[in-house]
């Protein structure tokens, strides 16, 4: 018999050279919705965009990323 579960989704930020993962707050929600809803706690992602997800370790990583801050 074939089995199937979802896999947790976990979002990473990097905020002033700090990695920061943040849960999922909805598994339903898109990743631009969990990007808007953390917008408001971390004012960076208001810029970022949204990567690829990858799977590592049994997880979803969507990697939010943000340009504001670097030069060039």
């Amino acid at each position: 018999m074939l089995l199937t579960t979802a896999l947790e989704r976990i979002f990473i930020i990097n905020n002033n050279g700090e990695e920061i993962r943040l849960p999922d707050p909805e598994p339903h929600w898109s990743a631009e919705t969990v990007l808007n809803f953390f917008s408001g706690k971390y004012p960076i992602l208001t810029t970022a965009t949204i990567s690829k997800p990858k799977i590592n370790n049994d997880r979803v990583e969507i990697r939010f990323e943000s340009v504001m801050g670097t030069k060039g």
